[in-house]
C-alpha cells in the first residue's frame, strides 16, 4: 500500500480534505529499519512523527540499572513520537524495531502545520494521548496488585486480541517475542515468564512453536486474571 492508501486509513488523517492528504502524502519519507535497530533513545531530540507503514514498533522505559519496561507495543497503521514534536521536550522512551519494519516519517514542521489546519486531527491527537495514558494507568495499576501469573496471563489475552488470530477458543500471536520481551511488558525477571510458560504448558493452556504462541483456552487462562 502507498503513503496516500494508508493515510486515508489512519483516523489521525481521516479529517483531510483529498487534496490536502495528497499534498500530505507527498511530505512523508519511507525509513527500512531491521529486527532490534533503534529509531530513537529516551532523552533525544524529538523532531519525527512516526507512522507504521509494515512491522512492529515497541516503546520502552529503560532504567539506569540496565532493566526495561516495555509500554506498548505499536503495528501497522499506528503513529507515535507525537508527544516530543507537541511539548518539544526530549523524547520520553526508546523507540526500537520488534520485527523489520517499514516507517513513513513525518518531520516536526510539516506536522504542526497540518495540526493548525485540521481541528478534527488535533481531537485524535488528544484521544490517542488520552488512550495511552490510560494505558500507562493500567499497567501501573497491575503491576501494583497483580501477582506475576495474573500479569502474564492478562497481558497474553492482550497481545491475542491486539496480535493474534481467533479461532474459537483459541488465539494465536504470530507476532515474535522473546522471553525477555514478555517479561519487560509485565515487570518480571526473564526466568519468571520461563517459569510460567512452562506451567502454561503443561496446563495445555498455550502451546509455543517458532514463529508463535498459541492461546489453547482463552476461558481458562482469563480465570488466571482473577
Amino acid at each position: 500500500m502507498d503513503a496516500h492508501g494508508l493515510l486515508t486509513q489512519i483516523p489521525l488523517f481521516k479529517s483531510l480534505a483529498p487534496q490536502d492528504l495528497a499534498e500530505l502524502a507527498e511530505l512523508l519519507r519511507e525509513q527500512k529499519v531491521k529486527k532490534g535497530e533503534v529509531l530513537f533513545r529516551k532523552g533525544s531530540e524529538g523532531t519525527t512523527l512516526y507512522i507504521i507503514k509494515e512491522g512492529a514498533i515497541k516503546i520502552v522505559l529503560p532504567s539506569r540499572l540496565g532493566e526495561e519496561m516495555i509500554v506498548t507495543i505499536f503495528t501497522e497503521g499506528d503513529f507515535f513520537g507525537e508527544m516530543a514534536l507537541l511539548d518539544e521536550m526530549p523524547r520520553s522512551a526508546d523507540a526500537v524495531a520488534v520485527e523489520p519494519s517499514r516507517l513513513l516519517l513525518l518531520n516536526r514542521s510539516d506536522f504542526l502545520r497540518y495540526l493548525h489546519r485540521n481541528d478534527g486531527a488535533m481531537v485524535t491527537i488528544l484521544s490517542s494521548l488520552s488512550k495511552r495514558l490510560r494505558k500507562t494507568d493500567d499497567l501501573l495499576e497491575d503491576t501494583s496488585f497483580l501477582n506475576i501469573p495474573a500479569r502474564f496471563a492478562k497481558k497474553l489475552i492482550e497481545l491475542g486480541d491486539t496480535f493474534g488470530r481467533k479461532e474459537g477458543d483459541k488465539m494465536e500471536i504470530s507476532l515474535r517475542l522473546t522471553q525477555k520481551d514478555l517479561a519487560d511488558m509485565v515487570g518480571a525477571t526473564r526466568e519468571s515468564i520461563n517459569k510460567e510458560l512452562r506451567i502454561l504448558r503443561e496446563k495445555g493452556l498455550v502451546t509455543l512453536t517458532e514463529k508463535a504462541i498459541q492461546i489453547n483456552d482463552v476461558n481458562r487462562l482469563r480465570r488466571r486474571v482473577r
